[in-house]
């Protein structure tokens, strides 16, 4: 078997600058172990056995090489790509399509049954380089001639066991024998019964065995659940699980750096301390931010898998999948962050119900269940805050030193109960620090943690990149509000966002105005900051 698990890049791999491009643009980092493996070996031309399950990264290893290599000039189809559904037809071709989008006259069609065949007789007549298809129906087009095969240089047998289960074989063999003798054969399955090694010896020419050796789940003490979202409230979701454990450190895992950058930007605007890591960052910088993740400057540490790597701080208590891993190895890695030095600790994944049947692949390969867990309410999180609360009292009245402020609350208690200054007391407290209990208090103007008295702290979705200073926004809130800029307080900016302190009694109609408004040509989103 060929093992490859050297830390290498996409671009060690030699594939064209276009295809990097796209993968840049996609925020990948590193090729999971199935695509270092295979790619070389794809890029040579030579013939593979690829021993992987779904969810290895496999489509990428073989769509990078086969992109990589059509010539977009020659319109007739030089790539075969067999898969045994419909879905994951769709699914390989709309792949193969990002990772070819800066490539000039790549085109990849998708053919399966259930379409009206002559839609895809039309799009074939069209110049097609890269077919991906069930075998039916790739069967139904060769022989009414609409597709031929005489110049391909590449044929994919995707899922093999899986065509065989479904009965294929005799389809995927009459279709093996319309493609030229000297092309490239390509063979991935999850397991290699003896068909599949038949299969082999019979089209394929001194083939490489690829094997990906997998890690096993060697923390039980970790308790594993998931929350079944929609793409669109992940954000929301996410920020109630924080608020529900808000007393620990947790990491969260994105699966591209774009995606660490925004959720960045999209915690701290919430008040969250928050910072990320990934690729990008030069050493120094990881080091930096690491350190105050260690010192618990930042609570939350948002990382991409590559960057995550050099986690290794005992007390994180809550790992989040906020993207779901593609390899099933990069699972058991995230939340081996937790449960440091035999503690206990908890894993958060969060799917879509398109991504169901990939989670309970994970559950398959961990040997473990993964809990359904329900999306906390506002009144969890206002009874989680309440409960939160009663810890802290309970740590003061043990840690003692009160003394100070005995004699203030002797001298209440002469006109009210002791029960009614704890509870007043309470409330201060909680109302200053809440959480957003109910849903109309979402945009109130109180708590923005103003840093002046009398002033309201605003959030914007602008910053230095956008090549804004602080005088443009100054200008612009003074034009447009006419709040005059001797009544601006401070103005906080940050590379993504910023902050400006405004008079509470003008904020609320200098709110509306600015989200009118455009600073630079941008338009701006405006909206009160989380006082946390």
């Amino acid at each position: 078997m060929n093992i490859i698990m050297e830390n290498i890049t996409f671009k060690e791999l030699n594939l064209r600058e276009e295809i990097i491009r796209a993968i840049d643009e996609l925020g990948f980092e590193e090729p999971t172990p199935i695509q270092k493996s295979a790619i070389p070996h794809m890029l040579a031309g030579k013939d593979i056995i690829g021993q992987a399950q779904t969810g290895t990264g496999k489509t990428a290893a073989f769509g990078m090489p086969v992109i990589n290599n059509i010539d977009s000039d020659v319109k007739d189809p030089q790539a075969l790509i067999l898969a045994p559904t419909r879905e994951l037809a769709i699914q390989v071709a709309d792949e193969l399509r990002k990772y070819g989008k800066h490539i000039r006259g790549a085109k990849t069609l998708a053919v399966y049954g259930g379409q009206p065949i002559e839609r895809q007789i039309k799009a074939l007549k069209a110049g097609v380089q890269i077919i991906v298809g069930t075998p039916g129906r790739l069967l139904d087009h060769i022989r009414r001639k609409t597709i031929k095969l005489g110049s391909i240089k590449t044929v994919i047998l995707d899922e093999a066991d899986q065509m065989l289960d479904m009965g294929f074989l005799e389809d995927i063999e009459d279709i093996l024998k319309e493609t030229p003798k000297d092309r490239q054969t390509v063979l991935f399955s999850a397991t290699m019964p003896k068909e599949i090694e038949r299969l082999a010896r019979n089209y394929q020419r001194d083939p490489q065995k690829i094997k990906v050796v997998h890690e096993k789940l060697t923390v039980p003490s970790i308790e594993q659940y998931y929350f079944e979202v929609k793409a669109r409230e992940k954000q929301e979701v996410l920020c109630r699980v924080l608020d529900m454990e808000k007393e620990n450190l947790s990491v969260i895992f994105c699966r591209t750096k774009k995606g660490v950058d925004e959720l960045v930007e999209c915690l701290q605007s919430r008040g969250y301390f928050a910072e990320g890591i990934h690729g990008d960052l030069k050493q120094t910088q990881r080091d930096r931010v690491m350190k105050k993740f260690r010192d618990g400057t930042i609570e939350v540490l948002i990382a991409t898998d590559v960057a995550a790597r050099g986690i290794d701080v005992e007390n994180v208590a809550m790992v989040i999948n906020y993207d779901i891993p593609e390899d099933y190895e990069y699972y058991v890695h995230r939340i081996g962050r937790t449960g440091r030095a035999g503690k206990g600790g908890v894993a958060y994944t969060f799917v879509t119900a398109k991504q169901i049947r990939l989670l309970k692949s994970i559950e398959k390969y961990i040997k473990s269940r993964i809990i359904r867990k329900t999306i906390p309410t506002l009144n969890d999180l206002a009874e989680r805050q309440r409960e939160l609360f009663s810890q802290r009292i309970v740590k003061a009245i043990e840690e003692g030193h009160l003394g100070a402020y005995t004699a203030m609350i002797e001298q209440l208690a002469e006109e009210y109960s002791s029960i009614d200054i704890a509870a007043a007391l309470a409330k201060i407290v909680m109302d200053k620090n809440r959480v957003d209990i109910d849903e109309e208090k979402g945009n109130s103007l109180e708590n923005t943690g103003a840093k002046e008295s009398g002033m309201v702290r605003l959030f914007l979705n602008i910053g230095s990149r956008d090549h804004i200073k602080v005088g443009d926004i100054v200008g612009a809130i003074a034009n447009e509000t006419k709040i005059s800029g001797d009544s601006i307080g401070a103005i906080d900016m940050f590379d993504k966002y910023a902050f400006v302190e405004l008079p509470a009694d003008k904020a609320e109609n200098a709110i509306k105005q600015m989200n009118k408004m455009r600073i630079k040509g941008k338009k701006i989103k405006v909206e009160p900051a989380n006082g946390r």
